[in-house]
């Protein structure tokens, strides 16, 4: 990550923007001390497509049964 204090970053903005459209991440601080971080932009995340998973996903019969030893070393108890 990238480090330039505020008078840089005001100077040269359009030039780290550039930067962090190559994907790096600049750190921006003043006296010294972080502020602030600019990032690349993410596209949000698609919606959901219900069903999406049908036929690609089995799910074990004993799913939901949790074996007594996995159990006693979750409760941190001797058998």
């Amino acid at each position: 990550m990238q480090a330039t204090n505020m008078h840089d970053a005001k100077t040269h903005f359009s030039k780290l923007i550039k930067r962090v459209r190559n994907g790096e991440e600049i750190l921006i601080s003043k006296a010294g001390k972080p502020v602030a971080k600019i990032i690349p932009y993410e596209q949000g995340i698609k919606p959901r497509r219900p069903g999406y998973w049908r036929g690609k996903v089995e799910i074990a019969e004993d799913f939901d049964e949790l074996p007594n030893e996995i159990m006693v070393a979750f409760l941190g108890e001797n058998e």
